[in-house]
């Protein structure tokens, strides 16, 4: 009897890359949602650790991580609602102009992107010891000529789906 855990799946040529991205990016999920429950942040929302994340990481700003996240404007205003009523982020009408608000990381934001990133490392530590530093730099020169084309089409479909 085979134990999934332990082996490697066997990979052929076969298999086309949206499915083998697919598979891949759950290392890097299932880190991170282990590593935010185990700190206490388990009901951190979908795509809310891509937000506070890039905030911390990036210094961006909420609405330059919603924007990355392709959504329509009424599912980031549920996103920032959902982050702010769970304490993640505040919301303030700003000062100098009373019809902007800014949205700000709160303690609680930040330690749950800090969690995120210390899983992020972790995997990241566990490829770069599976792989050579050719094939990891390969593998990054691949997925970022892979989101140039995103950009690239999205610039002339502007209405096409990411997923």
């Amino acid at each position: 009897m085979t134990n999934p855990e332990t082996e490697t799946r066997a990979i052929d040529d076969e298999v086309v890359l949206p499915a083998l991205l697919r598979w891949a990016r759950g290392s890097y999920a299932q880190a991170v949602s282990a590593q935010l429950a185990a700190a206490g942040f388990d009901d951190l929302p979908r795509n809310g650790s891509f937000v506070l994340g890039g905030m911390v990481r990036e210094n961006a700003s909420a609405a330059d991580m919603i924007h990355g996240l392709g959504v329509s404007k009424q599912a980031a205003s549920q996103l920032i609602d959902t982050l702010v009523i769970r304490g993640y982020l505040t919301r303030e009408i700003d000062a100098n102009d009373r019809r902007r608000m800014n949205i700000n990381l709160t303690e609680r934001g930040r330690g749950a992107a800090l969690a995120t990133r210390a899983a992020v490392d972790s995997i990241d530590a566990e490829l770069a010891g599976m792989i050579t530093p050719e094939q990891l730099a390969g593998m990054r020169a691949g997925l970022t000529a892979l989101g140039q084309i995103k950009t690239r089409s999205a610039h002339s479909h502007p209405h096409a789906h990411d997923e």
